[in-house]
């Protein structure tokens, strides 16, 4: 049920001004018609007292929002018509049953939906009650660079979120009883969303993206994400798991239209095989880049915190790791999540699932979801699942994209990588004698090495001694805080395993010589010169970002907008550990003031104290 109908004001007057384009945002989107049970629809009025506090001028550009030579200041037009378009609270079933005075003259012209998807809090398993629960869609928008999925976070208490489903009961917006009831945001949630999914975007990660965060008196704010497609497999699950054929078809085909859109290729004859297919590709990529990457992002059934294409999507529980805790889990009051290497079987269920879906579509007769348990999409998906975990570790290693592709379609090479990986990964998941115990979010078991030092200091060791570590000196590079004197003297005993990682990763740079035709002395110089920007001594990791955003949050009322925003750009730009796009980054520069120049130190001793944390 949708809420009651109220009468609207007048339709606001176009802005034909410099930022007309924000209007074209307006609760207006194509999956309303194409989908129509796929939402709530919700009444919303402007919500007055908040700022801009960020702004992300960049991606707004690429969207179109504003003109390519536009500077990276904030001006009173644009404010306006930021808070004007994003700045607004849902009229939920809670303010209808109890009458809620709101004033009609703020009440906004359309309605917004409300998407309803599957989700694993809540006590119905097929998707009837679950979805954005303090979230809507603020609409679509179609620009230079494709189409556009907008989303605001922190809008409302919402009919689909958890606390309703199992009070079976509506909230007011803002109410204190219930973390999953409040339907607010806070303002930690948009700072660290805007510099972490920064930092993995501009690092080769798929993710939505911060566009704006609107921050209240209060400490509330709206955190405004963007993407150019904002579906989660969760959305198709639901109508998976009710065997409604007629909404599940209109889903998958509204999404590969968008894809089409977005200047994807698509066999229309073959379109929902290619979707499996490229589904499966996405996944098996993403989730090994995780893997490799010691990102956590909690997969389970539902497909609800990832998107379609692999990417992220609400960094509430994202965290990366500067060491492979395998052991972490994320405690969600009544659930804990998977590991970092559960969220392949999780992810392989999901391609499953979709394997379900599109032999659905293709039969008319939906199979059970066993009968695909050796379907050729998860042969397909073990396959590039293996092959994304080598040339992610190619590229930490220091090769280059051209070196990478030649080292993984060779036989022999990829034959040597294999070892290689094992060998690597034996000491990555090396834990301490310690055992699991109980962090803030979750219980956690530390792992002992950073592998990230051996990558970074091997090549310049090989340039500068021309000989292999020893056991002991390698021990004492790769230790970490968390190993104890026990833990280093077990593994100073594993000389075969040290001394065989180190000539496999010779090997492999003999293989890129015999490909590629460049010099070893070279190749060893590219290598180490590549590796240290991959792989710095002090790398961000979750708990860094939240002591950050902590640290903004205390200096805040000291920063202006343009302080703020130039000590997120400094943040991330310090943080791009892509050589490649490291060197062509960017072409902004603000004006560091003390303030700024003052945080940054402090973010970087946090980051060097977490450096090996979670």
């Amino acid at each position: 049920m949708s809420s009651a109908k109220i009468n609207l004001n007048k339709p606001r007057k176009a802005n034909k001004g410099a930022y007309s384009t924000f209007d074209r945002i307006n609760g207006d989107h194509p999956l309303k018609d194409a989908v129509p049970n796929i939402y709530v629809g919700y009444s919303a009025f402007r919500r007055f007292g908040g700022e801009v506090a960020y702004f992300n001028f960049e991606l707004a550009k690429e969207m179109g929002l504003i003109p390519q030579q536009h500077p990276h200041k904030m001006n009173s037009s644009l404010s306006k018509q930021i808070l004007n378009t994003f700045a607004i609270q849902i009229i939920n079933e809670y303010d209808v049953l109890h009458k809620t005075k709101i004033d009609p003259n703020t009440i906004c012209d359309h309605q917004y939906m409300a998407t309803r998807y599957l989700q694993i809090q809540h006590p119905n398993k097929q998707g009837k009650t679950s979805g954005d629960g303090r979230s809507i869609w603020n609409g679509h928008f179609k620009g230079r660079n494709g189409h556009w999925d907008i989303s605001s976070c922190g809008t409302g208490a919402t009919r689909l979120s958890p606390a309703s489903a199992i009070q079976k009961t509506f909230f007011k917006t803002g109410g204190k009883n219930l973390s999953y009831g409040c339907g607010k945001a806070d303002f930690s949630e948009g700072l660290i969303s805007a510099i972490f999914s920064d930092i993995l975007y501009k690092n080769g990660l798929q993710s939505e993206r911060i566009l704006a965060v609107i921050r209240f008196k209060n400490g509330t704010a709206v955190n405004v994400r963007a993407n150019k497609n904002l579906l989660r497999p969760a959305h198709f699950f639901g109508y998976a798991k009710r065997s409604d054929f007629d909404s599940l078809k209109r889903l998958v085909d509204y999404y590969i239209q968008r894809q089409i859109e977005n200047k994807n290729t698509v066999d229309e004859k073959n379109k929902y095989k290619d979707f499996l297919s490229q589904v499966s590709k996405d996944f098996a990529r993403s989730t090994a880049r995780f893997e490799s990457d010691y990102i956590f992002c909690w997969l389970d059934w539902d497909g609800d915190n990832i998107l379609m294409d692999g990417g992220i999507i609400d960094y509430g529980t994202i965290r990366q790791f500067g060491l492979f805790h395998h052991e972490y889990r994320y405690d969600d009051v009544d659930k804990m999540s998977t590991t970092i290497v559960e969220q392949k079987k999780k992810a392989r269920h999901t391609i499953q699932t979709f394997a379900q879906i599109v032999d659905y579509l293709i039969s008319g007769k939906k199979k059970t979801l066993k009968s695909f348990s050796n379907h050729e999409s998860l042969a397909l998906f073990d396959a590039h699942f293996e092959k994304s975990l080598l040339l992610n570790l190619l590229q930490k290693i220091g090769y280059t994209k051209k070196q990478q592709e030649k080292l993984i379609d060779n036989k022999e090479s990829y034959a040597t990588l294999l070892k290689f990986h094992a060998r690597f990964r034996f000491f990555e998941k090396a834990v301490a004698t310690r055992k699991a115990y109980k962090v803030a979010d979750g219980i956690t078991r530390d792992a002992i090495f950073c592998m990230r030092d051996f990558l970074r200091e091997f090549p310049r060791h090989l340039i500068n001694e021309n000989k292999f570590y020893s056991a002991k000196d390698f021990i004492d590079l790769v230790a970490s805080n968390y190993s104890s004197q026990r833990d280093r003297a077990k593994f100073i005993k594993k000389e075969d395993r040290i001394s065989t990682m180190q000539s496999s990763y010779v090997e492999i740079m003999g293989h890129c010589h015999h490909v590629t035709g460049i010099s070893k002395n070279k190749l060893l110089l590219q290598l180490s010169e590549r590796a240290e920007i991959i792989n710095p001594h002090d790398k961000l990791t979750g708990n860094a970002v939240i002591n950050i955003a902590h640290k903004i949050i205390q200096k805040r009322s000291q920063l202006s907008f343009l302080e703020l925003n130039a000590l997120i750009h400094s943040i991330v730009k310090d943080h791009i550990y892509d050589p490649d796009y490291k060197n062509k980054y960017d072409n902004v520069v603000y004006r560091k003031s003390v303030k700024i120049s003052n945080i940054v130190k402090w973010s970087m001793k946090a980051i060097r104290d977490h450096r090996v944390g979670i």
